[in-house]
Order: structure tokens, then sequence, then C-alpha cells
């Protein structure tokens, strides 16, 4: 059997057991591998389900233009529908964003508008709202919105949610997911506790990140920011796609506990994966140091690691970041 198109094969991608990286017995962790989808990535799902959705809506028209801001995943599968589809792709990003990711986006044919790291959430520059205005100035443009679309979680909802549910036997104690949409944590978390109200959904997010302090006081914190290294996680504003509600809790991870993390997952797991995913799993980890009773706990790996092998996985970066000899 052959499929009509790339994006048929988007989803139903493997959940797998992590063995040598967990020293604990009496906890099974298990990772969605997410990088397995055509985009690399599990944005590919809410995109391609928010596009679809615009086009029967006619909000998107034949040859009109795909605007979104972006870490770089979210893009990349925009980009990749854009090319099959024959839309025009235009995608913001932060300057942190890779080398890898940005060419990514240009080999499918999109244009990319670079923007600064520093530039605070109500500043043009930052690139959330260098997006909206090209959306607005742009005559039949379309713009994904992914952080406040509620597609987004209903995409992860509908697919992401009852895989995990079907693959794990039902057998899910907690689930672990970095947000920075939120969609991921927001649908899956939805789903797994309509299923069983005892699954419990942690949440790491990065230090600089407004999660963490948002979760615990109820207040945006001044001073936040997306100056971390990691990539994709974490945020300087509220993402109405992420639904705190669904989260029973929100623990804070370094760039070193993620960075060290991800590239065991390489050389322990055979798993190349991104820096979110090193996040997630040392959350996992970190919470089944604690668990004394056997326990499941599934966690996800968004993206692949060959996006960063001129950050992650090269000693000279992580050594002029100070994070090469850093301990967990």
């Amino acid at each position: 059997m052959f499929h009509p198109t790339i994006l048929d094969v988007i989803g139903n991608t493997p959940l797998v057991k992590l063995n040598k990286i967990n020293p604990y017995p009496h906890v099974t962790i298990l990772a969605k591998v997410e990088f397995l989808n055509p985009g690399s990535s599990i944005k590919d799902r809410i995109v391609k389900y928010i596009i679809d959705d615009a086009e029967k809506k006619g909000l998107l028209k034949p040859g009109g233009t795909i605007v979104e801001n972006t870490s770089g995943n979210t893009g990349a599968a925009a980009a990749m529908i854009g090319a099959i589809r024959g839309f025009r792709v235009i995608l913001t990003m932060p300057d942190k964003v890779s080398k890898e990711k940005q060419n990514a986006l240009k080999a499918y044919g999109a244009e990319i508008i670079v923007c600064p790291t520093s530039a605070s959430p109500d500043s043009p520059e930052h690139y959330v709202n260098r997006a909206k205005q090209l959306a607005q100035d742009i005559p039949n443009s379309f713009r994904i919105n992914q952080y406040d679309n509620l597609k987004n979680p209903e995409a992860h909802y509908l697919t992401t949610g009852p895989e995990i549910w079907e693959q794990a036997q039902g057998k899910v104690d907690y689930f672990v997911a970095s947000a920075s949409t939120g969609g991921t944590i927001t649908g899956v978390g939805r789903y797994l506790k309509e299923h069983n109200p005892e699954v419990k959904v942690i949440m790491p997010d990065p230090i600089g990140s407004i999660y963490y302090d948002y979760f615990k006081t109820g207040h945006i914190p001044p001073g936040g920011n997306c100056n971390y290294l990691l990539e994709g996680i974490g945020e300087d504003h509220i993402a109405h796609a992420l639904d705190f509600s669904v989260v029973d809790d929100v623990v804070p991870v370094t760039d070193a506990n993620a960075f060290q993390v991800t590239r065991q997952l390489a050389t322990m797991e055979g798993l190349l994966a991104g820096g979110s995913s090193g996040a997630n799993v040392w959350a996992a980890l970190n919470l089944a140091k604690f668990l004394t009773k056997p326990a499941t706990i599934v966690t996800v790996l968004p993206d692949g690691g060959v996006k960063y092998l001129s950050k992650i996985f090269d000693n000279e970066w992580m050594e002029n970041h100070h994070l090469l000899e850093r301990t967990l």
C-alpha cells in the first residue's frame, strides 16, 4: 500500500521503553518517539490539523500565505505542508534557534525572519509580534497562531492521547511533558485524565520561563524571558492553548539537566533526540527517584537531535557554555 502524500504518515509514532538510562527497576518509563514524524517533530500533528481546518473553513485559500512564529518545529511542519499544497510560507523565529532548524525551513522553500530572543513580549521585534504584523499586512494570509489556537490541544486530544493510552494498554500513572504552546500537555493530559482521573501530569519548565512561577503563584513574574539555551519549551508570555488546570505540578529544569540527559539518550538508548526530550526524560527520572511503588511514567521525545548537532552534541559548544562537565 502507498500513501497519497508524506502527510498521511503523520502520527502513530512508537512508544518505547527506556532501559539503561533508568536506574529504578520498579518504575517503567515509556517515551513517545515523536521525531519519527515526517517533519521530525510532534508539531506535524497540530500544523496539519490546523491547516486542514483552515482550508475547510476558507480561512486559507489556494495560493495563500501561511505565516507563523516558531522555534523551528512548527515552522518545519508548515513549510513541509506549504511545499506539498502550494502555499507561500513565512516564518519568524528567535535568534537562538539552531542553524540546522533555520536551514531546514529554507530547504522546504520557506522564508524566515530571525528576531532577537531578548525582545520583550510587547516589542514589535518580538517574533510573535512580527508574525502578527505580517499576517495583517499580507493579503490572503493565514496565521497558525499555535500559542492561542485551541485546535492545537484538540489535535493532541484526538491523536496523541489516544495513541498513548492504547499503546500503554491503559497503564499510565504519570504523564511528563514540557510546554511552550502547551498543546501537548493540555490535549494529552486531558485525554488521559478523562480515562483515569488518577493520572498525574507533570511539566518541566526551563529556569527563566514564566510558567513555573505562574503555576505556583498565579502571577506572571517580572523579568520572565526565553534567554535560556533550551529551544521550544518555556515561554515569556502565557499561551492560551495551555490549560494549567490539567497540570498537577511544574518542576524547574536547567539547561545542564536537559542537555546531559539528551546526550545520554543517544549514548545509552540510541535515541538521537533534542533538548526538550532531555528535559522531559530528566523530569521523568527525577520523579522516578522519589516513587516507592511500581509505576509507569509516559513522556514525549518532541523532536530529533540532528537539529542540534552544532549545539547539544558539539563538545566545544557545550564547553563554551559551561555545560559539559556539570553534574545532574
